[in-house]
């Protein structure tokens, strides 16, 4: 038999004598049970807060998008576009043109993004679910589609129509400017529907049909500046990007929907290691008392010890006791924490108990890889203060 196995858990299970050391121990206990609820809580909050913060990226950003490395546009032959139709796991695509250009109202004008759309767009990106008023553009109209910041700043309506909103695209072309009033090309629109996604993405498009760009900034038909997938479930990135690639010889620059939004990816992820930290010291403090308690029970068992030496067990035995001991609490306090967390998770989700607005519950997301990553975290940090304190047996004691 294991008897350092043995032995410890029958001294995590009785109690002590010494009525200080079981008051140390049950603080002990509580203190690795609260740090895990809390870490794994902690956690779950801000896996929902990342979730929501890029449900709004994802109601505009596809799954895949397809820009030029060498320009700002480039040629969609027909040819390229068989090939894409042939590759399995793409579900859909998207044609699209952005441009910098100037929008006029009345007095009040503003630099945005023109972006023009094809018919497939609302396939690719559910945008149609976030129109706050009105409805989507035809294809081959003059119709746009605004933000909701965009909208607010131009005090302007929808299906306004004695007063449209005029269009400015710079001509493309070298050498100086004589006349500023032939240098761009201009064209009145009609907003006929109204985006609200996020305060920044509602001021960065315009959708417009991608035939009137492409005569606004004076494209060829087939001229596009980029194309945007909508992926099969399960699909192999990889694989369509190699795909991809060969089609478009590797003149292409390819981005998921993360590569889009690093610095917002970058931004939730740094937050989430820090939060990670700073509740990780909480639980390196709390286990302190796991060390303390461990100790007073190596003096208390003086005695014990003493005789298991003297029977034939080494120092090495005698410890493994108090290593097994301080790991088999951690282990337990975790599971307990942990499960007490998961329960807290699943109300929130269920009930949503504690609100941020009174429309809107706080987000929590539960994940395994959160639970993995909450008992690891137990489990070594426990395991360290448990040898720490182990590490006191020794024959000096004992003699």
């Amino acid at each position: 038999m294991n008897f350092p196995l043995y032995i410890a858990k029958r001294y995590i299970f009785s109690s002590s004598k010494n009525n200080a050391i079981n008051i140390i121990n049950r603080i002990a206990s509580m203190g690795i049970i609260v740090g895990t609820m809390a870490l794994f809580v902690v956690l779950s909050v801000f896996s929902g807060l990342k979730v929501f913060s890029l449900s709004f990226t994802n109601e505009i950003d596809p799954d895949l998008k397809l820009t030029s490395t060498y320009g700002k546009s480039f040629s969609f032959t027909p040819d390229q576009e068989n090939q894409i139709k042939k590759i399995n796991d793409v579900a859909s695509y998207t044609k699209i043109i952005e441009e910098r250009v100037l929008f006029l109202f009345k007095d009040k004008q503003q630099v945005t993004y023109l972006k023009g759309v094809d018919s497939l767009y609302p396939v690719v990106n559910d945008i149609k679910k976030k129109l706050f008023n009105g409805q989507w553009l035809k294809p081959d109209s003059y119709q746009v589609v605004i933000g909701y910041g965009l909208a607010q700043n131009f005090s302007m309506g929808i299906l306004d129509f004695e007063n449209p909103l005029q269009v400015f695209a710079p001509k493309p072309g070298k050498g100086g400017i004589e006349n500023p009033e032939e240098a761009f090309n201009k064209t009145d629109v009609l907003p006929v529907g109204i985006y609200s996604i996020s305060e920044d993405l509602d001021s960065k498009y315009v959708f417009a049909d991608l035939g009137l760009v492409q005569e606004l900034l004076m494209y060829k038909h087939n001229q596009i500046s980029g194309l945007e997938f909508k992926l099969k479930e399960n699909a192999d990135e990889g694989a369509i990007k190699a795909q991809l690639n060969s089609i478009f010889k590797n003149k292409i620059t390819l981005k998921n929907r993360a590569q889009l939004n690093e610095s917002l990816y970058k931004m939730l992820n740094t937050e989430n290691i820090a939060v990670y930290l700073i509740f990780t010291l909480v639980i390196i403090v709390a286990l302190f008392n796991l060390i303390g308690a461990l100790i007073m029970m190596i003096l208390e068992k003086k005695g014990n010890l003493k005789t298991l030496f003297n029977l034939g067990s080494d120092i090495g035995d005698l410890r493994k006791i108090f290593l097994l001991q301080g790991t088999l609490l951690s282990v337990f306090g975790g599971l307990i924490g942990l499960a007490l967390g998961i329960i807290l998770v699943i109300l929130q989700q269920k009930f949503e108990l504690i609100m941020i607005t009174p429309t809107l519950a706080y987000p929590v997301v539960f994940t395994v890889e959160n639970v993995l990553v909450v008992m690891a975290t137990i489990i070594s940090l426990g395991f360290v203060a448990s040898l720490i304190a182990s590490s006191r047996v020794s024959k000096k004691l004992l003699d």
